[in-house]
């Protein structure tokens, strides 16, 4: 065996830059078997492209053959990898992840890829994007099997990674233990996994997180979505399919179903989690945000004398508000594009400051106008109510609020970060019923109005049928059912029962 796992030196980044947690995808994966390429550079890039669905830890594995080394650490790609430890990654295949933590903490054990070694002595590594339902189950299997300590508190990528190693033995490949593992693992997963000489990849049976196929002139690509494919100059092929699972070598792809199909695809996705410039089940993203934005227009006109977004993951929705209401586009916020993620602890003067660390108003552009300000979704509250009141400092006659989401009413277990159903802004607020509950929510947030753009509006503007997607953070109707063991799902039970 000749392993490296780089454990680095990063600290903890901050949850968040002002204490608005907003909607989280949980992790980006990236696989690449390509002889003869850089890998590793080309999953660095790739992962490049997937920054947005993970901002705290990195990580990329190479196969040569015989072993696997893996590097990783907290941070964002660009501050984990530099040529140096990308010109130490040498091999024929790779797999790369990027994320965020929505089990199992920040903490350099939990980064991905996984690692680890199988009875007959060979290398596995693993990247996964979602969140299991049965992690209870497995985490009794595991243990018992002496493959975990539930003392640390593994993760469910890790509880994954070792029964697939642990269940290779006596011959078996990694292909045919991952034959047999996939269909006992319930909730949402995208893996990207390989030992010293193939890649595979899977995805749940649901198909809730997206996973595409690329083609290279030298060989194949898989990715959490196609904007990765194209940063490495990979040509899309196809989305693998829900319960499909595929073993990718120098005879080329070879693939099986695993599991029955029930299509539910994450909406957020095309709502909030990818990149505008992907494309998911056919769909163009940035086509589905412009029509909800239309589709807002229609459901919350408004008199104004402009259209602007909240940079950047609301323009696409107020560029289609403004072609449906006639109202002009206009840019009333300048973004700073190098506020993400940080290691610098904040003063609290700072703090104090906001959300004017992101965005600051153009007040030539504001200033004595009607404005409708287009935002992706809301959380808690606290972005939008400091927006508005920043708008009316600038100037701002009237802010109208446009939502391209329905209120989110519901923790997600299946791979966003939401905050728990106490801390929703549209379950705490006094309001009987719907309409009650936008005007609290409008009051609370200091707005001339408040509109949501409605479920049937948002999937419809999809393109996707209503039976293919999961919206259960906007309805409470959990396709893949809830986890054992989490206090968040024991208390939608009890919200369950109540309704």
């Amino acid at each position: 065996m000749n392993t490296v796992v780089d454990n680095g030196n990063f600290s903890r980044p901050d949850l968040d830059d002002h204490g608005e947690n907003a909607p989280r995808e949980e992790c980006g994966v990236f696989g690449v078997w390509a002889p003869g390429e850089d890998v590793a550079k080309l999953t660095y890039y790739g992962l490049y492209a997937l920054q947005h669905r993970g901002q705290e830890a990195a990580g990329i594995a190479v196969g040569d053959g015989d072993s696997i080394v893996v590097f990783k650490d907290l941070g964002l790609v660009s501050q984990v990898f530099d040529e140096q430890s990308l010109g130490a990654l040498k091999g024929d295949l790779a797999v790369g992840h990027t994320r965020y933590s929505t089990a199992g903490g920040v903490s350099w054990e939990n980064s991905q890829p996984m690692f680890r070694v199988t009875p007959d002595d060979i290398d596995v590594a693993l990247g996964h994007n979602g969140n299991l339902v049965n992690y209870v189950e497995l985490l009794e299997e595991a243990t018992e099997l002496g493959l975990v300590d539930p003392a640390c508190r593994p993760s469910d990528s890790d509880i994954m990674t070792a029964l697939l190693a642990h269940n290779a033995r006596d011959g078996k490949t990694i292909f045919d233990s991952a034959k047999e593992l996939l269909p006992r693992i319930k909730g949402a997963f995208c893996l990207t996994f390989m030992d010293g000489n193939s890649l595979y990849a899977a995805r749940d049976p649901h198909g809730v997180r997206p996973l595409s196929i690329g083609r290279l002139d030298s060989g194949w690509v898989v990715a959490s979505e196609t904007c990765a494919l194209d940063i490495v100059g990979a040509s899309f092929v196809r989305d693998v399919e829900p319960g499909e699972l595929l073993r990718i070598d120098a005879s080329g792809i070879h693939t099986v179903r695993f599991a029955e199909v029930g299509r539910k695809l994450c909406v957020f996705e095309h709502v909030y989690l990818a990149r505008p410039d992907s494309v998911i089940s056919g769909r163009s993203v940035h086509a589905s945000r412009v029509e909800i934005g239309r589709t807002l227009a229609r459901e919350w006109p408004a008199e104004a004398d402009m259209v602007m977004p909240t940079p950047d993951s609301g323009t696409p929705a107020a560029v289609g508000y403004a072609q449906a209401s006639g109202i002009p586009f206009g840019l009333g916020l300048v973004k700073n594009a190098y506020v993400g993620r940080t290691f610098i602890q904040p003063t609290q003067t700072i703090r104090q400051l906001g959300i004017r660390l992101k965005l600051n108003p153009l007040k030539e552009e504001i200033a004595g106008k009607k404005l409708v300000v287009v935002d992706d979704s809301i959380v808690r509250g606290n972005t939008q109510r400091a927006l508005i009141r920043m708008l009316r400092e600038a100037g701002a006659a009237e802010v109208h609020v446009r939502i391209a989401s329905p209120p989110v009413k519901w923790p997600c277990f299946y791979g966003i970060d939401f905050a728990s159903p106490g801390e929703l802004i549209a379950n705490n607020v006094d309001g009987h019923n719907e309409v009650a509950m936008v005007e609290s929510v409008r009051v609370a947030l200091g707005a001339d109005s408040l509109g949501y753009v409605s479920v049937e509006g948002m999937v419809a503007a999809t393109g996707e049928q209503a039976d293919n997607l999961c919206c259960a953070c906007f309805n409470g109707k959990y396709p893949l059912g809830l986890p054992e063991g989490n206090a968040n799902a024991d208390l939608v039970r009890s919200m369950q029962e109540n309704n």
